[in-house]
């Protein structure tokens, strides 16, 4: 089954959905507030009703009039009422002795609002509903007929009640205290209020939270995408660059350059060139190793042609010519066994067995074979009497020994003799081989150690060169667990290839 795709645009507008939980976490902190403000409110109504009990405790001839209505009950409630809510007192009998005051706010109490809140309500209306004062007060009678705080303030209980009015278009919530004589209770006072005042700033809360968001959302979009776009056109120009540098036959037409910016994406830009800039370098040695494998093979061919044929017309001794040819299938051989060296050596490493030996002794030995190897070079050996202990194969470091030595007598010049010094230093084994002669190009110090990379003229020597040794030496020092590096000399007339091994734990 194919997976979708999705293209970073839509990958950023998915994150974005992630802000969702900003405005969530506003809701819910909106509803803690309205559950607190509806606590206060209760709790403010019945201390209202507290108030106005107190007033009447013990004053049985407010509650007695024959006419069910005082006036003086009347002008206590008319101090202590509050503007959009409702007092009255019942006796004993649940019959209404007084009442003041209004469920209904006052119709100026919108115009505080700020000029753009009856747009915003009027948009958004169906999702965030705005209290309304349009809705049926109800008559005291009905709210004593089924009112249970009125019930337990009478049996001397305080109380309180969340109802909906008959058109169930508003909330009231009320409180009903007891009023004592001596120890009987001879009526009640209730308080009346409606929710709209709370649930008017919750959802102006909630529309300034919704147009925040909306701003907030809107802003993030439009940077997210215009982000994701120019991050988008800088991958695709790097894709494009990727996909023109090579063309259908995997030649490397053209070289890009590595972007500037000091991003993710400059860093793969700027690696990219460097690989492809790597890579030509690479393809041109390939392109001229037929040339390079052309000349080594051309001599030796010829030899064991021309030999074969002056064996075949010739009635002499044949043997100066059977030597001949034996010359030349021999460095036939050798450019063959150069070949494969390396392959065969990065196969053969993890089968070898690792043991603890004498670097210097193999140091010793492998100098004085290189004298009677080369007699025409001269060695200037130097090692420590100590041993130095190293953890690895010791015909591998004999090897390695091999390469660098081989390496610097070809390059030596004007008879100075080839340096070998063995040394400790910083809990390793430092091997250096040095010798007089060219210097080694800057650009070559970090590709010299590569597969295949020769700074030889083809034509320089008789032996066959196919820039495989150095890269040997390094797969060994690696093997041992160090690593390898060549410099020229501070006296500015050699080079010097060091190779660093950790000492054995002893």
């Amino acid at each position: 089954m194919k997976r979708p795709r999705f293209s970073l645009r839509v990958k950023l507008a998915l994150v974005l959905l992630a802000l969702a939980a900003l405005p969530l976490a506003g809701i819910l902190y909106v509803n803690e507030v309205e559950r607190f403000l509806l606590q206060e409110q209760e709790q403010s109504l019945l201390a209202v009703a507290r108030a106005v009990a107190t007033a009447l405790h013990e004053r049985p001839q407010l509650l007695a009039s024959a006419s069910g209505r005082d006036d003086e009950v009347d002008a206590i409630l008319l101090g202590l009422q509050r503007a959009s809510s409702r007092i009255w007192v019942v006796d004993a009998r649940y019959q209404v002795i007084a009442a003041a005051g209004s469920l209904r706010r006052a119709t100026d109490v919108a115009s505080e609002a700020p000029w753009w809140q009856p747009l915003v309500t009027h948009s958004v209306g169906w999702l965030i509903p705005r209290p309304t004062e349009d809705f049926a007060e109800g008559q005291l009678e009905d709210v004593l007929a089924t009112g249970s705080d009125v019930a337990a303030a009478l049996q001397g209980t305080p109380a309180t009640r969340t109802r909906h009015t008959r058109d169930g278009r508003a909330v009231v919530m009320s409180a009903a205290h007891p009023i004592w004589t001596g120890d009987q209770v001879a009526g009640a006072v209730v308080t009346e209020e409606t929710t709209n005042s709370v649930m008017s700033v919750k959802s102006a809360a909630l529309e300034r939270l919704l147009l925040l968001t909306l701003a907030a959302f809107a802003g993030a979009a439009v940077l997210l995408m215009a982000f994701a776009t120019r991050l988008s056109v800088r991958i695709r120009r790097l894709r494009d660059e990727a996909e023109s540098a090579i063309d259908a036959r995997g030649r490397i037409t053209r070289l890009t350059a590595g972007s500037d910016a000091a991003d993710e994406i400059g860093d793969l830009s700027r690696s990219f060139s460097a690989v492809l800039e790597r890579l030509a370098e690479h393809h041109a040695y390939l392109e001229a190793m037929a040339g390079r494998l052309s000349h080594e093979l051309r001599t030796p061919i010829a030899v064991v042609r021309s030999s074969l044929e002056n064996l075949k017309l010739s009635g002499e001794d044949a043997t100066r010519y059977i030597e001949r040819a034996e010359q030349g299938l021999a460095r036939l051989s050798r450019i063959l066994e150069r070949m494969t060296e390396a392959s065969r050596l990065e196969q053969s490493l993890s089968a070898v067995e690792r043991s603890r030996y004498d670097l210097g002794a193999v140091v010793r030995g492998c100098v004085e074979g290189y004298r009677i190897a080369y007699p025409h070079a001269a060695f200037a050996l130097e090692v420590p009497a100590r041993p130095l202990e190293v953890e690895g194969a010791p015909d591998l470091a004999a090897q390695l020994l091999d390469k660098l030595v081989e390496n610097a007598v070809d390059f030596s010049r004007g008879g100075a003799p080839v340096r070998v010094s063995l040394e400790e230093s910083a809990g390793a084994a430092v091997l250096s081989v040095s010798n007089k002669g060219p210097l080694l190009p800057d650009k070559m110090r970090a590709r010299l150690f590569d597969s295949m990379i020769s700074v030889r003229d083809a034509s320089g020597t008789a032996t066959p060169h196919l820039g495989l040794g150095l890269y040997v030496a390094r797969l060994i020092a690696q093997f041992h667990g160090g690593s390898i590096a060549a410099s020229n000399l501070a006296s500015g007339d050699g080079v010097a290839v060091g190779v660093r091994i950790p000492l054995a734990w002893k």
